[in-house]
């Protein structure tokens, strides 16, 4: 890695600062010093994780977990769709094994395990400890009152919606600036149990790749606090009071409840996930063919996946990826946004060896790692009309601004991570 690519990541971060900083609510109220300590506290993070020894074999330790979450996952998926879900035995010649991998038998079924494990972590009150160890972080070092900061600790490990849950009695009392903060970081990060099926997906493509999601999604938390401060700053004046008792949050009469309740929330968000796939991949073939009917430009038909290319190539040479590799990462990105995330990573694990350097690669998975896309929205505002119906009007009127917000915060990340040496990455 050259000094030039450190030098771009940082205009990169300087460059997204500044966009939200003109669209700001309140230009005037910008938050240097929040803005230097995300910063540097996601450098930092991501150092001490990489560069220490303990924090090094913790993070293979749950590689290893994610690995293992994997295979268990994959066992109860053969035991009920057998050979399709990749089993040893298969009742023909197999000429491709790579046509063996069916994502909706290999990676889908992670999911349900991981909603079901989640909630009997917390039921247990180990997630619970989690949560609020990570929210005393985000209020102490943030600035954010005691509901808002379970909420975003909540969200990084259950995901955009499921973490407001938690603190649902609350949430007609917060500020506007409060409910931005709360979609923006759901959009930031993305659910522990999207986590193992992201590393599932990398897994064979890119080296500690459990490491780099998991912490992709837990540093990405604060640019997405970061940003949503500077769209919509907030008032000291309206967040006087901080009472907030964590009794009132989601609770489980058993283990048993927990693991069947989790359960069932876990196919919900697998239903979801393969709908929202087939849907937008069916939509986007389909403007492919519509663009097929235009004459070729530069000597090969227009699609989606080119235009997004073009059209994202200057921000993912901004946040790292060298001129040559930043059409194929800007093709990533604008695939995230438009197709979700697990698209863009799957479109990532194909890609050939030689497209992108390992080290666009990491850049990539960390700028990739954030439920902001088009159906996010779609999914916040029926979240969010479920749990706070009195201000659904006011999320609507936030909500395309959250995505924007939270697209550019994995993208901050991306370029934060990418300002880093890339040997901290190898060995």
């Amino acid at each position: 890695m050259n000094g030039l690519g450190d030098l771009r990541g940082l205009v990169g971060v300087a460059v997204i600062l500044g966009v939200c900083g003109l669209i700001s609510e309140d230009r005037a109220r910008f938050p240097w010093r929040l803005a230097l300590g995300a910063i540097l506290a996601q450098a930092a993070l991501v150092y001490l994780l990489f560069a220490t020894p303990a924090a090094r074999a913790g993070l293979s330790l749950a590689g290893g977990g994610v690995d293992a979450l994997a295979g268990s996952a994959q066992a109860g998926a053969r035991f009920v769709f057998g050979f399709l879900a990749g089993a040893p035995d298969q009742p023909y010649p197999v000429r491709d094994p790579a046509l063996l991998y069916i994502l909706a038998f290999r990676v889908l079924p992670v999911i349900l395990v991981i909603c079901a494990l989640s909630a009997l972590l917390w039921r247990w009150g180990i997630l619970r400890w989690l949560t609020q160890a990570f929210g005393f972080v985000f209020q102490r070092t943030m600035g954010l009152r005691g509901a808002p900061a379970l909420a975003t600790a909540a969200t990084i490990f259950m995901g955009q919606v499921e973490g407001p849950i938690f603190i649902r009695s609350y949430l007609a009392g917060l500020t506007r600036s409060e409910m931005f903060l709360l979609l923006c970081v759901g959009m930031s990060c993305v659910s522990g149990s999207t986590v193992v099926a992201y590393a599932t997906i990398l897994n064979g493509v890119l080296p500690h790749a459990a490491a780099h999601v998991l912490t992709a999604s837990l540093i990405s938390a604060p640019a997405g606090v970061l940003l949503a401060r500077i769209l919509v700053p907030r008032d000291p004046a309206l967040e006087r009071s901080d009472s907030f008792d964590l009794t009132t949050a989601k609770t489980y009469e058993s283990a048993i409840d927990a693991l069947m309740r989790g359960t069932g929330d876990g196919l919900q968000i697998v239903l979801s996930v393969a709908a929202t796939l087939v849907v937008f991949v069916a939509l986007v073939s389909l403007t492919d063919r519509l663009l097929g009917l235009l004459p070729p430009l530069m000597g090969a038909p227009l699609s989606v996946e080119r235009i997004l290319g073009a059209v994202f190539t200057p921000l993912a040479w901004l946040i790292g990826a060298p001129w040559r590799e930043a059409g194929a990462a800007g093709g990533l990105l604008g695939a995230k946004l438009t197709l979700t995330e697990f698209t863009a990573f799957i479109d990532l694990a194909h890609l050939p060896a030689g497209v992108l350097s390992e080290r666009t690669r990491v850049i990539m998975t960390y700028a990739l790692c954030g439920f902001a896309n088009i159906a996010s929205v779609g999914i916040n505002v029926a979240g969010y009309a479920i749990l706070v119906p009195e201000r659904r009007s006011e999320i609507m009127g936030m909500v395309w601004k959250a995505m924007m917000a939270g697209f550019l915060a994995t993208c901050m990340t991306g370029a934060v991570v990418g300002v880093l040496p890339a040997s901290l990455y190898q060995g």
